[in-house]
């Protein structure tokens, strides 16, 4: 899906440009996807996990870019990349069809200044003009910064996977599933 560019102000009185991904931007989120994954334990990969080749990369972006009802949204500011919010199919099958899935992440030093809000509402909106009826997220359960955010958009827990994921050290933490009709 195309979309954008649409400028924002985040509420630090930055502009922010929000547009899909490019091919020319493999480099940018590979690099992205490596810094934000040891800036925090809420996504699903350890930093050594991300072993993306650049032309992955751009194949992964090059999909979106053609699916009529997927898109991977970028955000930046000054031309730098500070983040990301995708909207995705949960599946390729008609009963399936009326469901989405979003994820949303910023680099830390972003996060609190409006963006996010302003990309998730941005994806729903696409989401619903797509027809999708509902939009579906897994979060976990202590990231309560992010399920705040998602209330806010109108997003209700309806279950928890309980050890959903497993760290290094040995602990565990537990997962919310959230859906909002759209």
């Amino acid at each position: 899906m195309r979309f954008g560019p649409v400028e924002i102000t985040d509420r630090l009185g930055r502009n922010v440009i929000l547009r899909n991904a490019e091919i020319s931007d493999a480099e940018d989120l590979i690099r992205y996807l490596k810094v934000t994954t040891s800036e925090t334990p809420f996504l699903i990969r350890e930093p050594d996990e991300v072993r993306l080749t650049r032309e992955q990369e751009e194949n992964f972006i090059r999909n979106n870019i053609d699916a009529e009802r997927e898109l991977l949204l970028i955000a930046t500011v000054d031309g730098k990349h500070i983040g990301n919010c995708s909207l995705m199919s949960v599946g390729p099958y008609k009963r399936y069809a009326h469901r989405c899935d979003i994820a949303i992440a910023l680099y830390q030093e972003f996060c609190g200044c409006g963006v996010g809000t302003k990309m998730m509402r941005t994806v729903l909106d696409l989401a619903k003009e797509a027809g999708y009826e509902q939009a579906e997220l897994e979060v976990i359960s202590d990231n309560k910064r992010a399920i705040a955010l998602y209330r806010k958009l109108g997003f209700e827990k309806f279950g928890c996977f309980p050890r959903n994921m497993k760290y290094t050290d040995g602990t565990y933490s537990n997962a919310d599933w959230m859906m909002k009709r759209l």
